[in-house]
């Protein structure tokens, strides 16, 4: 792996020189990379504007971070003022490059290659920080305290201790989501850390070990080299390929008389695996799994798990069948931890899937507390609720009815406050705001009245999206509320937000967080680099949807092992083969 040693050295120079080749390279990765970032800023931050020179009547305001994952971490590496003392609680002292997990799980990464020193990542920074390796297991917003368990085995009565806070940030994440399956929690491994990572790849080995003895029967083998992985998303699509690429590559040539013994099987309980990919992908995923002889069961949900056997029910048929395992990874998604789900039900979120925030990234029903990352979900403001103050706001003189160019003051506002509103208008292909009220308006002579913007606003609120938990939405979404904790004071004396419609008064300090793609010349770049990559290996790329880039993130990646993966850009651009592994590459380069 020391080729890849060299890329994050190069890398890490080069982002501690800004020289023009600098620009030339983070263009070329970045471009590979997906090339969108978040191009936003926040909102009601009146809880960071106090200070921003950090005087605050010679007190330091005190912001303590839970979590270093991709969201609390980049947050980190972003912030620049020196207006709060900052405290960091962690069960990890480092930042887990997660992405590569699959492949420290198989030997093809070091553990210590993607693992990164959080007391490094903040050494050098503006602000005062202290870090606390310790678990966050109770907020309480009220008294503005949260109370940490030290992960260290200390006397009775120093494990634990509280921090006060005047600003807290959450950046926890979320648990593997069991479902409550029976056996799950304890017999199945996950891939959520590094410990879980070097604790599957022994287990791997040992399997191999256990079917050596000559002691062990035949059917007794076939078990313990049957490894079964639990979820047909990108992550466990990942796994399986690359424990087969371990398995035949390099545990064959070690354990030779155990090759013909190996079976990996894939369980998913939807009816196809990959399912946020293009249909393309999933055939060829499963064509490339079933030239590898990894079986692939849909519609297969696991309803028990014991140390021998996972047990299975076929949602068609509802047959029951069990399998025995040497080894079961479970990869089903996420769930909320306990002590988010705790807190959300002191702030009157109980019963939520995962706690609400608003496009500012900050609690809802809870001051001063702001949350990022897999813990958290923004909240979209519905437009067809504000429809009356909205039209408070153009209907100046009260008159009860206004003309459609009234509306042309705000509709940047509108566009900016309400996302859903442009993709509406882009679905519906209607030309701009003001088609959307003529369409309602139905007479062209008549002004628009409360009733007719409620029925222009009436349906765009379908169009409101939520964002997926991966590492591209708490990474940008880290790098937003950074900006805006460092420009908090001058963004209150003169904000750049859009009009706050409800208040009918001022404008919003931030811009909202937005997940976009900030430069389509970015996008070109990266189409340029895939085109080149495959002129050089005489590859293929296929366009399998319309031209416009619609989608919101940086596109997505499925490795598919054998040196191949597939790669989704926004607009649907898929791209399949050993180019796209190139360009897998190139992302952890940056």
């Amino acid at each position: 792996m020391k080729g890849f040693q060299i890329f994050r050295r190069a890398s890490t120079a080069i982002r501690n020189r800004a020289t023009p080749s600098k620009l030339l390279i983070v263009l070329t990765f970045g471009a590979a990379g997906g090339a969108f970032l978040a191009i936003s800023d926040d909102s009601p931050f009146r809880s960071l504007t106090a200070g921003e020179s950090g005087n605050d009547g010679g007190k330091k305001k005190k912001l303590v971070v839970l979590g270093t994952g991709w969201g609390g971490t980049t947050f980190l590496k972003n912030l620049k003022t020196s207006a709060y003392d900052v405290h960091v609680v962690s069960p990890h002292n480092y930042f887990t490059f997660t992405p590569l997990l699959p492949s420290v799980t198989n030997g093809t990464v070091e553990a210590r290659s993607i693992v990164e020193p959080i007391r490094n990542i903040v050494r050098n920074k503006p602000y005062n920080v202290e870090f606390k390796e310790a678990e966050c297991y109770r907020i309480d917003p009220v008294n503005k305290k949260v109370y940490c368990r030290s992960i260290q085995n200390l006397g009775h009565g120093e494990n634990e201790f509280a921090l006060d806070y005047d600003v807290l940030v959450i950046a926890m994440g979320a648990r593997v989501n069991t479902f409550n399956t029976p056996g799950v929690e304890e017999h199945a491994h996950f891939l959520k850390e590094v410990d879980d990572a070097q604790k599957l790849r022994r287990s791997i080995i040992d399997c191999y070990e256990r079917a050596s003895l000559p002691t062990i029967s035949e059917e007794e083998k076939k078990r313990i080299m049957h490894f079964v992985v639990v979820g047909g998303g990108p992550t466990g699509v990942e796994y399986a390929a690359e424990l087969h690429d371990f398995a035949s590559q390099d545990l064959a040539s070690l354990y030779p008389s155990l090759k013909d013994y190996l079976k990996i099987t894939l369980l998913e309980a939807g009816n196809h695996i990959l399912p946020m990919f293009h249909k393309k992908v999933t055939d060829f995923a499963n064509e490339k799994f079933q030239k590898d002889q990894i079986d692939v069961k849909t519609g297969s949900m696991v309803v028990k798990v014991s140390d021998k056997d996972i047990s299975t029910k076929n949602r068609a048929t509802g047959q029951i069948e069990a399998i025995p395992y040497g080894v079961v990874l479970w990869s089903t998604g996420i769930a909320t931890r306990p002590v988010i789900a705790e807190f959300m039900e002191k702030i009157g979120q109980a019963g939520r899937r995962v706690m609400a925030i608003d496009e500012w990234l900050k609690v809802q029903g809870c001051d001063d507390v702001y949350a990022l990352g897999d813990c958290a979900s923004i909240a979209q403001r519905k437009a067809l609720e504000d429809a009356a103050a909205i039209m408070k706001t153009v209907d100046k003189n009260n008159a009860g009815a206004v003309d459609v160019g009234d509306f042309k003051e705000f509709v940047k506002d509108i566009y900016e406050r309400y996302p859903q509103v442009r993709k509406y208008l882009e679905k519906n292909k209607l030309k701009n705001f003001e088609a959307l009220l003529r369409n309602a308006q139905g007479d062209s002579q008549k002004k628009i009245d409360i009733e007719a913007l409620k029925k222009a606003l009436s349906e765009v609120d379908s169009q409101v999206s939520f964002l997926p938990p991966t590492a591209q939405v708490a990474s940008q979404q880290g790098k937003y509320l950074a900006a805006c904790f460092n420009k908090a004071g001058r963004c209150e004396k003169k904000p750049e937000g859009p009009f706050r419609f409800q208040e009918n008064a001022g404008r919003y300090p931030f811009h909202p967080f937005r997940y976009t793609i900030e430069n389509p010349f970015l996008f070109t770049a990266l189409l340029l680099f895939t085109f080149l990559v495959i002129e050089l290996t005489g590859l293929s790329i296929c366009l399998v949807g319309a031209g416009v880039i619609s989608y919101k993130h940086s596109g997505q990646f499925a490795p598919l092992g054998g040196e191949q993966a597939a790669v989704q850009f926004p607009g649907d651009w898929v791209s399949i083969g050993h180019a796209s592994q190139g360009l897998w590459y190139t992302v952890y380069a940056r």
